[in-house]
C-alpha cells in the first residue's frame, strides 16, 4: 500500500471476553501460576549452579530449559495480566510484532532443546562408557548454542514477511497474545502464502524434532529392555520419565495448535490450549523434574539443611 496513513499502529487483544468477576478470578489464577513458574524455574537454575554433583550435561540442558520457560512466560503473562484488569486492551504495532516473534523464537528453541535432551539420554543409556566423551563440555555448549541459533534463524524470515504486511483495520485480535495466524489474517493483503509458510515451518520444526526424539527413545527402550536386572531397568526408565512427560505435553499441545492444515477447531478451544501451552506448561516443567528427580530433591534438602543452621547462627 502506498498510503501509509491508513496503517493500523495498535491492536486490541480480545482475550477471554468474560464477566468482570470471572476476569478477576482468571487474573488471580494466572498471577499465582506466573509467580510459581518463576520461583520453580529459578529454583532449578539456582540448585544446578550451586550443587557440584548436578553439573552434568543433563542438568545443564535442564537449566537452559528453565531459562527458556522463564523467558517464555515473561513474554506472555505480564501483558495478559494487564489486559485482564484494564478496559484498555491495546498493544502497539511493534509490541505485537515483538511478542509474536519472541513467542515463536522461544517455542522453536524449546523443541530443538527437547530433541537435544533426548539425544543426551540416548548417549547416556545406550553408550554409557563413551558418554563422557560424546557429551563433553564443549559439545554441550555447542548444542545449546545451536538450539538458540536455530530458533532465532528459523523464525526470522516469517518475521520479515510479517513486517511487510499492511494493516488497514479491523485491529481486534481474537486471542490473548499476538499469535501469528490471527495477526496475519487482519492484514488487508493476500496472506495465503504466509499462512502456508507458517504451517510448513511449524510442521518441519515439530515433526523433525518429534521424529528425532521418538527415534532416540526407541533406541533407549530397546537398550533398557535388554538389561537383565529389573532394578536396572527401573532406574534407567526413571531417568527418562520426566523428559518423556515434558515432551508429551509440548508436542501434544503444539501439534493441536499449529500442525493442522484445516484449522478446524474453534478459536475458543485454541485459546484454551494456547493458555495451557503458554502459562500452565512452564509451571509443570520444574515440578515434574523436581518431584521425579531424586538428585534435585536431595540437593534441595541439602541446601535447606545447611541454610537453616546458618540462619540460626546469624540470629
Amino acid at each position: 500500500m502506498s498510503n501509509q496513513s491508513h496503517l493500523v499502529m495498535e491492536f486490541v487483544l480480545l482475550g477471554f471476553p468474560l464477566p468482570w468477576p470471572l476476569q478477576l478470578l482468571v487474573f488471580m489464577i494466572v498471577l499465582v501460576i506466573f509467580i510459581l513458574t518463576l520461583m520453580g524455574n529459578l529454583t532449578i537454575i539456582a540448585v544446578v549452579c550451586i550443587d557440584v554433583s548436578l553439573r552434568t550435561p543433563m542438568y545443564f540442558f535442564l537449566c537452559n530449559l528453565s531459562i527458556l520457560e522463564i523467558l517464555f512466560v515473561l513474554s506472555i503473562a505480564p501483558k495478559m495480566l494487564e489486559n485482564l484488569l484494564s478496559w484498555d486492551k491495546t498493544i502497539s504495532y511493534w509490541g505485537c510484532i515483538a511478542q509474536c516473534y519472541i513467542y515463536f523464537f522461544l517455542g522453536t528453541t524449546d523443541f530443538i532443546l527437547i530433541a537435544v535432551m533426548s539425544f543426551d539420554r540416548y548417549a547416556a543409556i545406550c553408550h554409557p562408557l563413551r558418554y563422557p566423551i560424546i557429551m563433553r563440555g564443549r559439545v554441550c555448549i555447542f548444542l545449546v548454542m545451536g538450539c538458540w541459533l536455530g530458533g532465532f534463524l528459523s523464525t526470522l524470515f516469517p518475521l520479515m514477511l510479517l513486517c511487510q504486511l499492511p494493516f488497514c483495520g479491523p485491529s481486534v485480535i481474537d486471542h490473548f497474545f499476538c499469535d501469528y495466524a490471527p495477526l496475519v489474517k487482519l492484514s488487508c493483503a493476500n496472506t495465503d502464502l504466509l499462512l502456508r509458510l507458517e504451517y510448513i515451518l511449524s510442521c518441519v520444526v515439530l515433526l523433525t524434532s518429534l521424529s528425532f526424539t521418538t527415534v532416540s527413545y526407541l533406541y533407549i527402550i530397546t537398550t533398557v529392555l535388554r538389561i537383565p536386572s529389573a532394578t536396572g531397568r527401573q532406574k534407567a526408565f526413571s531417568t527418562c520419565a520426566s523428559h518423556i512427560t515434558v515432551a508429551s505435553i509440548f508436542y501434544g499441545s503444539a501439534i493441536f495448535m499449529y500442525a493442522q492444515p484445516s484449522q478446524g477447531h474453534s478459536f475458543s478451544l485454541q485459546k484454551v490450549v494456547a493458555l495451557f501451552t503458554t502459562i500452565v506448561s512452564p509451571l509443570l516443567n520444574p515440578f515434574i523434574y523436581t518431584l521425579r528427580n531424586k538428585k534435585v530433591k536431595n540437593a534441595l534438602k541439602a541446601y535447606v539443611t545447611i541454610k537453616q543452621p546458618m540462619q540460626k547462627l546469624k540470629a
